[in-house]
């Protein structure tokens, strides 16, 4: 019993001394380390969640190396690297560095599903990764970006391994932009500029029409309508939201709320 406790403790003493020769790479060996073992070393950084230190080497590799397979990989892995240190300007260049210079590399699929990814993630702040937060009340150009940057995923490379995850976040992005637009009405309404209210539920309905806010829409221009004394349009916007959504809360009195519902739309509640 002795003797297998002693084995036990040994094999645990080879780990933790193998463990300390990892941490112990230093950064002169991002300067020294041939182009194998420097990519070696990185991946390994990135594996482990050290993404600052990742990036560290794998900038030198890009600078050291600048052809060969390992360049290009190594780009790409940096773009992902910079990204989940928050650096979203960074990873935005290297990524887009990387489809301009390989345009037809075995993984510009990756790197367009990557470049959507950092936009999509770029708005969260410290907070934001242990607070969930609607970002429907957030400035939306980058989510709009985001979207377009997934779109060209899907119509260039339909098939990738990609692209069903891409057409999840593009339909969530779209029901977002629809949510931010009818805040920006709803506003407008509860404030009295009803004209602009009407307007701005029209562009969603004009731009957003699968999206399940389009009852919101509806429903905000019956009432921007009504205070405008345009009863007729007023009616028929009624008359298309009862034959459309004929549960809508506007028929319930409850309507317009003053905290969104976007949350119980939101796929992604539990991402970082």
């Amino acid at each position: 019993m002795l003797v297998s406790t002693r084995k036990v403790l040994m094999f645990v003493l080879v780990l933790m001394l193998a463990a300390c020769n990892r941490d112990r790479v230093r950064a002169d060996d991002a300067e020294t380390l041939p182009v194998d073992q420097l990519y070696r070393v990185s991946k390994d950084m990135l594996d482990s969640g050290q993404y600052r230190r990742a990036s560290r080497f794998y900038e030198r590799l890009v600078s050291r190396f600048p052809y060969g397979k390992y360049h290009e990989q190594a780009q790409l892995e940096l773009a992902y690297s910079q990204h989940k240190e928050r650096r979203a300007e960074d990873a935005l260049s290297t990524v887009n560095r990387f489809i301009k210079l390989y345009p037809t590399h075995p993984r510009i699929d990756y790197a367009f599903y990557l470049r959507g990814l950092i936009n999509f993630e770029r708005e969260a702040g410290f907070l934001d990764r242990f607070i969930e937060k609607d970002f429907t009340r957030r400035d939306l150009a980058n989510i709009r970006q985001s979207f377009q940057d997934f779109k060209e995923l899907v119509d260039k490379y339909p098939q990738s391994g990609y692209a069903n995850d891409a057409r999840t976040r593009m339909v969530y992005l779209r029901n977002g932009l629809a949510q931010g637009e009818i805040n920006i009405a709803s506003y407008y309404y509860r404030r009295g500029a009803y004209v602009a209210a009407a307007n701005r539920a029209k562009y969603v309905l004009e731009q957003f029409q699968d999206a399940p806010q389009a009852g919101d829409a509806l429903a905000l221009m019956t009432l921007s309508y009504e205070r405008l004394g345009q009863t007729k349009a007023s009616a028929d916007a009624r008359k298309v939201l009862e034959l459309t959504y004929p549960q809508h809360p506007f028929f319930s009195g409850d309507f317009p709320k003053r905290r969104a519902t976007w949350k119980q739309l939101n796929p992604f509640r539990a991402e970082a």
